[in-house]
């Protein structure tokens, strides 16, 4: 892993499927690769759900692409016809999706050491853009892919988890955002203006707002990141002061 601290490195997502847009499946992806990616110091800045049709990924990941650092993609590289995240990217790519002569030896060997037939269904599965290497997977052997920018990872959380393990150490990493927070008691209607001028003045801090309603009163925790200890604080700081300032005059 490189690691520039003075240097954004930005990242989208991708997530693929029907099942996602029809609520059947809730995705657990996306805030596993935000969490991950901020301890890793990258700043995912869009995530797009698409349906299970070329055209809506070639264009989403097209997007996507140049417009970031790296894209991550979960989902449409299993077995069956509607995975078609590889055909996809490889358009999007402008090269031929190819069986790949490594994943089906590896898988294969898998299905071999199982008892199991290495059907054309699960040879689906070593289809990928020609040229992309391979992302390696622990959990049931078929391999993710990388080209140019783009990784491409299973659905299934605990394989798509266990790609990006692999992934991470060796991806380009930027600042780590630190962060605090502050349990604020008063609702974002109160706070919004003071709020808005706090953000203002401490241009280097993203400060993040949280409303809440419990016990039948609104609330909001507020939390503070940057990559500057001292700015966070300065911050953190006039937050405090606003809210003193918010009780003594007895805003409800």
């Amino acid at each position: 892993m490189t690691t520039n601290p003075q240097q954004a490195v930005t990242a989208g997502m991708l997530a693929i499927g029907d099942e996602l847009l029809s609520g059947r499946t809730k995705d657990k992806n996306i805030s596993h690769l935000a969490d991950m990616l901020t301890v890793a110091g990258i700043d995912l800045k869009e995530v797009r759900i698409v349906p299970d049709d070329e055209d809506a990924i070639v264009t989403a990941l097209n997007a996507l692409r140049t417009c970031f650092d790296y894209v991550f993609t979960s989902g449409g590289i299993g077995p069956t016809h509607d995975d078609i995240t590889a055909d996809a990217i490889s358009r999007a790519f402008g090269v031929p999706c190819i069986y790949d002569d490594k994943a089906m030896k590896i898988m294969a060997e898998n299905y071999a050491r199982r008892g199991l037939e290495f059907t054309p269904s699960r040879q689906r599965m070593a289809r990928m853009p020609q040229g992309a290497s391979h992302i390696d997977n622990p959990v049931s052997t078929a391999p993710g892919f990388q080209i140019g920018n783009v990784f491409a990872m299973a659905g299934v959380p605990s394989v798509f988890q266990a790609m990006l393990d692999n992934l991470l150490p060796h991806l380009r990493t930027g600042r780590k955002l630190l962060s605090k927070s502050v349990r604020c008691p008063f609702g974002e209607g109160v706070i919004g203006a003071p709020l808005t001028a706090i953000q203002k003045d401490n241009p280097d801090t993203i400060i993040g707002s949280y409303p809440k309603f419990e016990e039948g009163r609104f609330s909001t925790e507020l939390v503070v990141r940057g990559s500057n200890p001292a700015q966070i604080d300065a911050a953190i700081s006039a937050i405090e002061s606003m809210i003193e300032t918010l009780q003594k005059q007895g805003a409800a």
